[in-house]
């Protein structure tokens, strides 16, 4: 796909890994940049170490979409063990209390759950990448300073209860589908804490992110076996459009003029655009022989305008 003057290759595309457990987010993405030999790539939200499941990542033209995913609605399957709270409200923190969890019963945990459900108030944990006075939250608490965290509007689209081990150290399976911005250990802590015995994350889980599930997921030992001792070029099939992230916006196709002008960075005129949305709505923008050009905004008389074009791909 060509080499530019930075280290790698030109290459652009949207790759849905499987992390695996116990490197970071970003980890992950420099592994799969050196599989790949890309020279421009990044990630669309934090995975904990912890955690597994799907991970968008982005490389080259692709990057310019990324927030698309970073603002999408995530799916997660988590283990919750109740009785022990975690300084970090997951297993890699340190104990803070331990009692027996015994006396919990499955109707006090669904009735426990039903708070959890539909729009609630959560105050984000303090090992966050949030941050305070531009510092993240993590560094703070590593230094053992505690910062007050006001309490953010999240939406809990759905939760069910996928099993529940009763016993001394009891332990609760959950599906959660929920807006952007949620955080799995603050439920888990949460849920602990409304149950009288406190909790934390065993496992966590990414099912999917925005429109991308974990069957589309392919993980970092696989590309590298896959690509062996071949050159990086054997891998580029498994890199979705450009646009994939996007692909929920309506299509608009321009004829060659229109498209060169406003690859030109000028809108250009196109009743049509008023089949697909009104003034200030977005769409994906594409040249008569299918090139993806760009996201354009609908304006006034018709016109298109264009808000954030790609290099050739």
């Amino acid at each position: 796909m060509g080499r530019s003057k930075h280290y790698g290759r030109v290459v652009s595309g949207l790759l849905i890994l499987n992390k695996p457990h116990g490197i970071t987010s970003n980890r992950a993405l420099q592994q799969a940049k050196h599989l790949f030999f890309a020279n421009k790539a990044g990630h669309t939200g934090s995975l904990d170490p912890l955690a597994t499941g799907v991970l968008p990542l982005c490389f080259g033209e692709a990057t310019k979409y990324s927030s698309h995913l970073l603002d999408a609605d995530k799916r997660y399957q988590t283990r919750i063990q109740l009785g022990v709270r975690t300084d970090t409200c997951d297993c890699e923190g340190v104990e803070i209390s331990r009692v027996d969890a015994s006396a919990i019963s499955l109707d006090q945990v669904n009735t426990a759950l039903d708070a959890f459900r539909g729009p609630i108030l959560q105050v984000p944990p303090m090992v966050s990448a949030l941050k305070h006075q531009g510092r993240p939250l993590y560094k703070l608490a590593r230094e053992g300073v505690e910062i007050e965290r006001p309490a953010r509007p999240v939406t809990i689209y759905s939760l069910d209860l996928l099993a529940f081990n009763q016993g001394p150290a009891a332990e609760v399976m959950l599906d959660i589908h929920c807006s952007k911005g949620t955080y799995i250990r603050s439920i888990a802590s949460d849920l602990g804490d409304a149950l009288g015995v406190g909790g934390h994350v065993v496992q966590l889980h990414r099912t999917q992110a925005g429109p991308f599930s974990i069957e589309q997921a392919i993980q970092l030992d696989a590309l590298a076996a896959e690509r062996g001792q071949q050159g990086p070029e054997v891998l580029d099939h498994h890199l979705l459009a450009v646009d994939a992230a996007i692909e929920a916006l309506p299509k608009l196709t321009l004829e060659d003029n229109s498209a060169y002008y406003f690859m030109k960075g000028q809108g250009v005129m196109d009743l049509r655009v008023y089949r697909l949305g009104q003034q200030g709505d977005r769409v994906r923008v594409f040249r008569s022989d299918g090139r993806f050009l760009g996201l354009g905004e609908i304006g006034g008389d018709g016109l298109i305008n264009p808000k954030r074009l790609v290099q050739s791909v």
